[in-house]
């Protein structure tokens, strides 16, 4: 294993001050910044807790890889149960008779917090509820999310229904990143299916429309979980999402989730610390026609910094080495571990810049001779 720490120092050298901590009302909480993969700040991030509606989250992913792998299109259309009709809690308003499309369902989980849209999916796409929390909870672990257990398609009140803030923020994530063009559904404020929903018609999200680049994603409350909500919002390259829980009152969650938003963009400013296509490392190369290989990043490096905290950046690039050719450009050689005093550390692959070709027979013997000649180096020195 080789190592190789590079101090960067560039363009970092503020104030001395570190950026003030966020004390949230929230019970639990989790904020992240999805453009430099960077925990902002975290509360009782990982304890399994009632998530109430914000679950509908995973009932929506499922459904989103349904439609993303061509089980099922936004026509799809789906029977509503006696089941679905009787749920209780807020609703979209179906009736045994419709026969509503993926596309309405999907507005009606998401604006009418709808949980007879819920288990009409839950059906759709697994025969029974129970069949669609198993599936659930069996895909959880398999997108990170391990403090995930699923009872139903809905959030409705249940003992083993559980998630933690973590998964919630995971998930947002996934949403955002693997679904652009479905997530944009999250900003919409209003739907009213067939006209029956006039009092559940609006978007109960509390940020969208406030001009803070808020786009999604889902609102909570049971008696048990109090208020809570997953939140996102986007401004200039900077993306950054949130879950809280716990909140007291519809009025606090607003207030809590406005605060977290302007937390975020106001205490923490990004900086670029390796501009894309540079080369941040060499590494030997063993029988190839070079003897080394210079280690690039996909896009550069981005970290946030405290607002006005002196920099200390460090990055450290790890790989195996030497590397044995052939080497492609672009195959995975290592991790650039970026230490940011205050703000955590990031991980980001390291690339091949180049190709390089296998050595001839002659250049074998030569890298085979120069390999031995190290060996003896390194046992006469210890």
């Amino acid at each position: 294993m080789r190592a190789l720490t590079l101090r960067i120092l560039a363009l970092l050298m503020l104030a001395a001050l570190p950026a003030r901590a966020f004390e949230t009302n929230a019970s639990a909480a989790w904020v992240y910044d999805v453009s430099t993969g960077t925990v902002l700040m975290e509360k009782n991030s990982d304890q399994p807790l009632p998530p109430a509606s914000m679950s509908k989250l995973m009932t929506l992913n499922m459904l989103f890889e349904a439609l993303h792998d061509g089980r099922v299109t936004m026509d799809t259309t789906f029977p509503v149960s006696t089941k679905a009709w009787k749920m209780g809690g807020s609703k979209m308003f179906v009736e045994p008779a419709d026969r509503p499309s993926v596309e309405e369902l999907i507005h009606g989980i998401i604006i009418n917090s709808g949980n007879d849209a819920c288990v009409v999916v839950a059906e759709g796409l697994a025969g029974t509820e129970e069949a669609f929390a198993r599936l659930m909870t069996e895909r959880a672990p398999q997108i990170g999310m391990d403090a995930s257990h699923f009872a139903n398609s809905s959030g409705w009140p249940h003992p083993d229904h559980r998630m933690s803030m973590h998964d919630l923020g995971i998930l947002a994530t996934r949403l955002i990143t693997q679904f652009p063009e479905l997530y944009k559904n999250f900003a919409l404020t209003d739907y009213n299916y067939k006209n029956r929903v006039p009092s559940n018609a609006n978007n109960r999200n509390p940020l969208l429309g406030l001009g803070i680049g808020a786009d999604g994603l889902k609102t909570g409350h049971t008696q048990e979980a109090g208020y809570g909500l997953v939140g996102s919002a986007m401004q200039g390259d900077r993306r950054v999402v949130f879950v809280i829980t716990g909140l007291p009152s519809e009025k606090a969650r607003a207030e809590e989730a406005e605060r977290i938003v302007n937390w975020a963009y106001r205490q923490f400013t990004m900086r670029t610390i390796v501009p894309k296509g540079d080369i941040v490392a060499q590494a030997p190369v063993w029988l190839g026609d070079r003897s080394r290989v210079g280690l690039t990043t996909e896009d550069g490096v981005k970290v946030l910094l405290p607002a006005g905290a002196q920099a200390g950046v460090t990055a450290e690039a790890v790989f195996n080495g030497p590397v044995e050719a052939p080497i492609s450009k672009g195959d995975h050689i290592g991790e650039l571990v970026v230490n940011i005093p205050g703000a955590g550390q990031s991980r980001l692959p390291l690339l091949a810049a180049d190709d390089v070709a296998r050595a001839g027979v002659v250049g074998r013997l030569q890298n085979a001779a120069m390999r031995l000649g190290e060996r003896a180096v390194q046992a006469a020195t210890n």
